[in-house]
């Protein structure tokens, strides 16, 4: 069996392991190196958050691009979302965002964008693992090496597309008091501009940009209890935390209640079709069915992929969607870009509660309640594909989709089991009306799955 700390995750999208362990300088370099070279030589923006190994990922990888002929423009510390929004911002030909995302602090990775700032789809990234196997990469003659500079304005233009977008009048009216956790990450100084141009009351908690992370870094509720006193206590009207990219985005209502992430996406979807007809709503496989009820709601088309957020993207871009996302707080709006994006979620929720002079938990209240359980299993990965039949063969009787691993939906129930594109694990997810219902079927089906697994051991 393979642990985390053996192993470097290599996925279409990029790579990501333990710093000082599998994710070493050689490999960072070659990478980079691979990247340049699949970018032809072109111009690369490259933006990381707030670990402790990112300066000296950053400069392997800074590098690495110009040996390969690469204009490079350097954003420095940035989210996700305005490294995403830069790359389309500047023409560029890609993008590499130095983050270990949700992970933890000793995880990093490298994510690779192309032009338009979207990541790199599966038949792109394969292209990309491949000019890395065979390690054969450009390299520029002394006369051929282009500039590398420094650019520190991709928050102010963010928070420009963003602003331009919301009713920022009619936010600032209510003067909303919101408290904040960045996990001292990328999201900490940029979230607390953008709150205070809504004319929002700020109180900030672990929202200082040194990477050393208070908490788990995964906006769960388990890792957000300091959140949830201190908005309690405050006498909140919501709290928002991020993970240290600020690609995810989590709600706590002004009773100090963790909301949940799928919520995020379904309290934007919901705001965003009350006006609109006619409209294309696109989630993964992984979102809440509270999504296909809301789009039932408002008359939209609801269209699924499969995870990843570079699937989400295209299919929203083909179908000009109003909104998406993921159902790991993942609010996609294209408005501002296809990408995912706390600060594009904050907003919405705000202007939700001013337009509709209600609080997170009213607005919370008129959604579909849903229970959703996750649970994950480790697995050798060699296993994946035996594990995944054997499950279908489990669900024959059931109606069972493959759209991306295993999806089996029932009245009011669905389970979502599917391989981890970032860790050598299974991702079950139980979903249905009813809490204990949920907690019953996750625990079953991951029963089901140690069987399996232990019969392949034997």
């Amino acid at each position: 069996m393979i642990s985390k700390k053996s192993s470097l995750m290599v996925g279409v999208s990029g790579i990501r392991g333990i710093v000082g362990e599998t994710l070493t300088p050689e490999v960072i370099s070659c990478f980079g190196a691979a990247f340049g070279t699949y970018m032809n030589s072109g111009r690369v923006v490259v933006g990381r958050d707030t670990r402790v190994s990112g300066p000296m990922i950053k400069h392997l990888i800074l590098g690495s691009l110009t040996a390969a002929g690469c204009e490079v423009i350097d954003l420095g510390i940035v989210t996700t979302p305005t490294c995403s929004l830069m790359a389309k911002e500047f023409k560029a030909a890609g993008a590499v965002i130095i983050t270990g995302s949700h992970n933890p602090v000793e995880w990093n990775a490298l994510k690779f964008l192309k032009t338009g700032g979207l990541f790199l789809n599966e038949k792109e990234g394969l292209r990309l693992l491949e000019i890395y196997n065979n390690g054969v990469f450009k390299q520029a003659r002394w006369d051929g090496l282009r500039t590398e500079r420094e650019d520190s304005s991709g928050a102010e233009k963010h928070l420009k597309k963003i602003l331009a977008n919301i009713d920022v009048k009619l936010i600032r009216k209510k003067r909303f008091k919101v408290t904040l956790d960045s996990c001292n990450g990328a999201g900490s100084l940029i979230t607390q501009l953008l709150l205070k141009e809504l004319g929002c009351q700020v109180i900030p908690i672990n929202c200082k940009p040194d990477g050393l992370f208070p908490h788990n870094p995964e906006p769960i509720s388990a890792n957000l209890q300091e959140l949830c006193k201190k908005v309690k206590t405050t006498g909140s009207d919501a709290g928002f935390a991020q993970d240290p990219d600020a690609d995810r985005l989590a709600i706590i209502d002004s009773n100090g209640r963790y909301i949940g992430e799928e919520y995020s996406v379904a309290l934007a979807a919901d705001y965003l079709l009350k006006n609109t007809n006619n409209a294309t709503v696109v989630v993964n496989m992984s979102t809440s069915m509270a999504l296909d009820d809301i789009a039932k709601k408002h008359k939209a088309r609801l269209v699924r992929t499969k995870v990843g957020e570079v699937h989400v993207a295209e299919r929203m871009i083909a179908e000009k969607a109003l909104i998406g996302g993921e159902g790991n707080g993942g609010v996609m709006w294209p408005q501002i870009h296809p990408v995912r994006d706390s600060l594009a979620g904050i907003s919405l929720t705000l202007q939700n509660m001013a337009e509709n002079n209600k609080t997170i938990t009213e607005l919370a209240a008129a959604l579909p309640a849903y229970y959703i359980v996750k649970e994950k299993i480790s697995c050798n990965p060699k296993n994946v594909k035996t594990v995944m039949t054997e499950i279908k063969k489990f669900y024959s009787n059931e109606k069972v989709e493959t759209i991306d691993g295993i999806t089996i939906t029932g009245d009011k129930t669905r389970i979502s089991v599917r391989p981890s594109n970032t860790e050598p694990i299974f991702r079950i997810f139980a979903e249905s009306d009813s809490l204990k219902k949920s907690e019953d079927i996750a625990q079953n089906i991951k029963k089901i799955m140690t069987g399996i697994l232990k019969k392949l051991a034997d």
